[in-house]
């Protein structure tokens, strides 16, 4: 059967190659504002404190790894946070490559490994939108071993040191959105996978996005009734049945009009759509341009 996870996973092309490890003692906190930069934070040792625009902080303990697929602005303190008003901290590199924070005169109170996902797809503001806005995952064994792994060799200094972090890094990003698909994850496919009923009617929209599906026959499919299927959709998703089916088609119809794989009437017809004029007035409303202009314009 079709993994959809699996799926978006593959087509936003993920690499965690932008990573430092840092560490931090005293009082510190570092604000980040950029927008469309996937961020993660896995704690090696010690704890800190997250702040999310909009959410309660949270308290990041050793093992924990978090994914915010599209950062919004967010803060990193210290366990406990200077007083307001305070500069934010500067990071100062050592002579073994790691950025401390805060006081510099005495042993690391946490220690951490940070940095920005790139997405390789040009559709990644599409997929990640279909993804929660945070990732938190902790407790899970898999996750802590590759935690374990990645901090026993950011302390080495051994040949292809990069290489590896960057592997396990991209293996953490995967595992870590496998491993928190359940209801506490934040509104998205994930916590749409982790309900059973839900999960059969995202994999038939992903299995066969041809298919001229309706609520109704949705509903039926998961073994809902329509509005307690469209509700239920919609809270653990955050989108409506049909504009995750219509997300799914446009992203599909990118790839192949990207990868030259047919013209607009076969590209249609292959996401689900009668006619090519019909498919050409979604894409345009949806991408903002016409299809035959993106797969002109866009490489």
């Amino acid at each position: 059967m079709t993994d959809p996870l699996a799926e978006v996973v593959s087509l936003l092309q993920p690499d965690a190659r932008l990573s430092k490890v840092s560490s931090g003692a005293g009082h510190w906190h570092v604000r980040r504002a950029e927008h469309g930069q996937p961020f993660y934070c896995v704690i090696l040792e010690g704890s800190s404190r997250l702040i999310i625009d909009g959410r309660e902080p949270l308290v990041l303990q050793e093992g924990d790894f978090v994914l915010i697929p599209s950062a919004h602005g967010f803060t990193v303190t210290s366990l406990d946070p200077p007083e307001p008003g305070i500069a934010q901290a500067v990071p100062v590199q050592g002579d073994d490559g790691e950025y401390r924070l805060g006081d510099t005169g005495v042993p690391a109170e946490v220690r951490m490994m940070v940095g920005h996902c790139v997405f390789g797809s040009p559709d990644a503001a599409l997929l990640v939108s279909l993804l929660p806005e945070l990732v938190l995952v902790r407790g899970e064994w898999r996750l802590a071993t590759l935690v374990r792994l990645l901090g026993e060799e950011s302390r080495a200094q051994r040949p292809a040191r990069d290489v590896i972090l960057a592997r396990l890094l991209e293996v953490l990003f995967i595992e870590a959105l496998r491993s928190s698909a359940g209801t506490s994850a934040s509104p998205g496919l994930l916590r749409g996978l982790a309900d059973t009923r839900l999960a059969t009617a995202i994999r038939l929209m992903h299995e066969s996005p041809t298919r001229s599906w309706t609520v109704a026959q949705l509903a039926k499919e998961a073994a809902l009734s329509r509005s307690a299927f469209f509700e239920r959709f919609n809270r653990a998703v955050g989108v409506a049945p049909m504009e995750y089916l219509l997300a799914w088609r446009m992203a599909l119809a990118k790839k192949l009009l990207r990868d030259k794989e047919g013209n607009v009437a076969e590209v249609a017809e292959r996401v689900g759509y009668s006619s090519a004029s019909t498919f050409s007035v979604a894409f345009t409303r949806y991408v903002g341009m016409p299809p035959t202009r993106f797969a002109r314009e866009v490489v």
